[in-house]
């Protein structure tokens, strides 16, 4: 395929960005989404320009470190799937994509399509440890789990804090994230004893990075990789009134 690329281009985060136009020829629908960039930057290196800078890890949808946004939809349009994990098939020869960073006042651009979200780090900093000793694994129904709050906790475990619910959130809030990492542990024996400190902690925290607050629109579970339902952020409220 033959693609028009429109990509976000600023050299650092005090500088002025733009919208840059390159063309991708011979792109295979094989490629995933960060292929088709490593083919665009191999070329733009031999020209002697200075390549696309994105954030990428593992590019096997498990680590949370690719995001942008396609078309205007975080991660792209195909629904439970991060940017690395999106392929070429999805597009048609000849399309035009946009590409751009995450847009949150929390998330500064860095460079290009890389922003800055260590304030996800500070949010989960803000929540400790569990002051259960882990030890060794327990044996099987050791500590017994209710089958709902079992499966609750696994959903929002599986948060890898990519960011693109903020992204995707019209007022840029960090809520479902935020309540992922509060109710994975709120819902498990272990995380009991500093449950309600957990809650205020890392919610206070939030707001103090200057995320949005939550009006449920919902933008952000229909564009979560791993689905994380809006209830997740019901629990984190309800855990954060009982700590006030």
């Amino acid at each position: 395929m033959n693609l028009t690329l429109k990509v976000w281009r600023q050299d650092g985060p005090s500088d002025q960005g733009r919208m840059v136009t390159y063309e991708v020829k011979d792109v295979s629908p094989d490629m995933s989404f960060l292929e088709m960039l490593d083919v665009l930057n191999e070329r733009l290196i031999l020209e002697g320009d200075d390549p696309v800078a994105f954030d990428h890890d593992c590019r096997e949808g498990i680590c949370g470190m690719c995001g942008m946004v396609i078309n205007g939809v975080a991660h792209g349009e195909q629904r439970a799937t991060t940017t690395c994990q999106l392929h070429m098939r999805h597009f048609k020869d000849g399309d035009t994509v946009t590409i751009e960073p995450w847009r949150a006042a929390p998330f500064p651009v860095v460079k290009d399509l890389v922003v800055d979200r260590s304030a996800f780090d500070r949010i989960i900093q803000a929540g400790g440890f569990v002051s259960v000793p882990a030890g060794s694994a327990p044996d099987a129904h050791a500590i017994p789990v209710k089958k709902d709050d079992a499966d609750s906790a696994f959903d929002a475990a599986t948060c890898i804090g990519c960011g693109a619910c903020v992204a995707a959130c019209p007022n840029g809030s960090a809520s479902l994230f935020t309540a992922a990492k509060i109710t994975h542990l709120g819902l498990l024996p272990q995380g009991q004893p500093e449950r309600d400190k957990r809650a205020k902690a890392m919610v206070d925290q939030m707001d103090l990075e200057g995320f949005g607050g939550c009006t449920n629109t919902g933008e952000c579970t229909a564009v979560c990789p791993k689905g994380i339902p809006l209830s997740t952020i019901a629990q984190m409220n309800r855990d954060y009134l009982k700590a006030k």
